[in-house]
This record gives C-alpha cells, sequence and structure tokens, in this order.
C-alpha cells in the first residue's frame, strides 16, 4: 500500500464526564451520559510515512498499543513517524484512552484513504463499552448527550449535541497525586456497584431533557447547573463505596465546595477523577475565581487548577 499523502495532524479534545443517567440499565438501556469537549486540554498529533515504524513524545506505551490494533485490523503497514505533540493526561477522568484511539484511528484513515467513519474506529478500538461521550465530542464537539446502550447498541447513539455559551468557562481542579479506576479495577468496581434506583433514572432523564438542555439552549447556566450538580451527586453517591466517597479525592472535594460556596455551579467529578470541575459565567470571573483558589490550596501543593472553555467543534484532521 503507498502513502497518500506527506503528513496528517490530528487534535483530539479532551472532555468531561457529567454523569451516567441510568448505571443498572433499570428503564431497558444502560449508562446513557453527558459531556463535553474542552480547548484547552487534547491529544495533538501527526503521522507521516518512514523507513520504519517511530513514536515520539508523551504517552508513547499507549499509543503504540492503538497503531499496532489499527494496524493489524485494517491490515495496513505501520512503517510510520508518529510525533505526538501533547496527550491528554492519562487516567484523570478527560478521555484519553478514546481521544489517543480515536486520534491515530483518524490520521491512519486520511493517511491511507481508509473511508472509515469514526465509529467504524471505535468499533475496532473497543471504545463506548459504556459511555459514548469521547466518541461524540471527537465527532461533533460541544455538548452531547448519548443514549446509552440496549440489546443491539454497538457504540452508544448520540441523542442530542447542542454548542456551550462562549461566556460560560470551566475550573478544573486536578489531584496531583492520583489516578481515578481504570482498566480491569474500573471493570471490578462496576460488578461491585449496586442496582441503581429505577426511581432515581428516571428523574435524572427528565430533569436533563427538561431542565438542563432547555436551560442551555435558553443561556441559563445556574439553571442548568443545578442538573449537572444534581446528576452529580446521584452519582457520586452511587460510586461512593468503590472510589472511596463522593469524590475520588478528599482534597478535590474540599476544593469544590468551596468553589461552590463562592457561587460556581454544575459542580462534580469527571468519570472517575480525581479530576474535580464546576462552571463560571465570563472570563474574567473564571480568571479571578482560579486564582483565588490556587493561594487558598497552595498550602497543601496537591492541587492545580485551571480555566477551560467549551470546545464547540469537534477532532480536527488536516492534511499536507
Amino acid at each position: 500500500m503507498q502513502f497518500r499523502h506527506q503528513k496528517v495532524s490530528v487534535t483530539a479534545p479532551a472532555r468531561l464526564h457529567m454523569g451516567f443517567i441510568d448505571l443498572s440499565g433499570s428503564l431497558g438501556r444502560h449508562f446513557g451520559s453527558i459531556g463535553v469537549a474542552l480547548n484547552e486540554q487534547a491529544t495533538c498529533l501527526t503521522v507521516a510515512g518512514a523507513d520504519r515504524r517511530s513514536i515520539s513524545g508523551p504517552s508513547v506505551v499507549r499509543a503504540e498499543k492503538c497503531l499496532t490494533m489499527l494496524c493489524e485490523a485494517f491490515n495496513i503497514p505501520d512503517n510510520l513517524r508518529i510525533n505526538i505533540e501533547s496527550a491528554i493526561p492519562e487516567h484523570v477522568g478527560l478521555g484519553s484512552g478514546t481521544q489517543m484511539s480515536l486520534a491515530i484511528g483518524a490520521a491512519l484513515n486520511a493517511f491511507y484513504d481508509l473511508g472509515l467513519t469514526i465509529r467504524d474506529i471505535a468499533k475496532v478500538m473497543v471504545r463506548g463499552q459504556r459511555s459514548g461521550i469521547g466518541i461524540g465530542v471527537f465527532e461533533q464537539g460541544g455538548l452531547v448527550v448519548d443514549g446509552g446502550r440496549g440489546e443491539h447498541t454497538i457504540t452508544p447513539p448520540l441523542l442530542a449535541r447542542m454548542a456551550i455559551p462562549e461566556a460560560w468557562r470551566f475550573i478544573l481542579v486536578f489531584d496531583k497525586r492520583g489516578q481515578g479506576l481504570h482498566g480491569l479495577q474500573e471493570i471490578q468496581a462496576f460488578q461491585e456497584l449496586p442496582p441503581f434506583p429505577r426511581r432515581e433514572a428516571e428523574q435524572l432523564s427528565y430533569l436533563l431533557l427538561m431542565q438542563a438542555l432547555p436551560a442551555l439552549a435558553e443561556n441559563d447556566i445556574v439553571r442548568f447547573g443545578e442538573v449537572i450538580t444534581r446528576l452529580q451527586r446521584a452519582v457520586g453517591e452511587h460510586f461512593a463505596a468503590v472510589q472511596g466517597g463522593i469524590y475520588t479525592s478528599p482534597e478535590v472535594a474540599t476544593a469544590m465546595q468551596w468553589l461552590a460556596e463562592q457561587g460556581a455551579v454544575a459542580v462534580g467529578q469527571t468519570s472517575w477523577g480525581p479530576t474535580g470541575f464546576c462552571m463560571v459565567n465570563g472570563i474574567e470571573r473564571a480568571a479571578v475565581l482560579v486564582e483565588q483558589a490556587r493561594h487558598k490550596f497552595a498550602a497543601g501543593d496537591t492541587l492545580t487548577f485551571i480555566s477551560a472553555s467549551a470546545r464547540n467543534s469537534g477532532g480536527l484532521v488536516v492534511v499536507e
């Protein structure tokens, strides 16, 4: 197979996972989730032809595994040079594994003109087993809602996609010491969880459809935030037995409580954490709050705070 292009560059945005709707499938479909793409955290890489296979940059081990799986699945040569310019931090709740898989898959798809969709790549890479948020944000960006898994689901279908207002800002709180559950630990944790109450799933479904999404459409960050906080508390309480509390990191939990007291909304933990998130209206307000948080929690030297914006476009593939 001949190289069709000289180089392909891909940007795959990180995502916040804002919570599941029905963790037990009590209403007929498992999971279902809501999340949003971010601008400031992304996996960026380039793929070019080479005499032999080489990968450089961060997250090389993960990238090696992805490249091997994709080349074997699609029967394509691996004599490529991959330069990873930046990588989403691993196992902190930002979707690093899915975005690395999709980034390399999208690059190979363009490089060899394979004619694949993002969902074709996700299926081969066994992504979307529970949440389809990472796939949805690569496809379209913005805020996405997936329909979970039914009897015949391959990847969770995208039910809604909406743009986030430019003025809305996320504050992310990182714990420098730890990682959230992943791999076999994550699988075991889901197996150990008690049944998610049907009544709770019904309530969350209603709040998402009839409160959160209309609030987003009407630029009402307070009402939107109320639903996300409510959803996050329900999921956090359900996960508490396997992750040590509503938050994986007690220090992040303390910071999130303080941020809520300062007026932040949509307060919670993305995926298994330990990263916490919340929202405020206004770039300047976010910058001030981040600076105040850095000063207040500086003594512990365990937390990092950043302001981030929503990415209202999906993954970017540039062919040269």
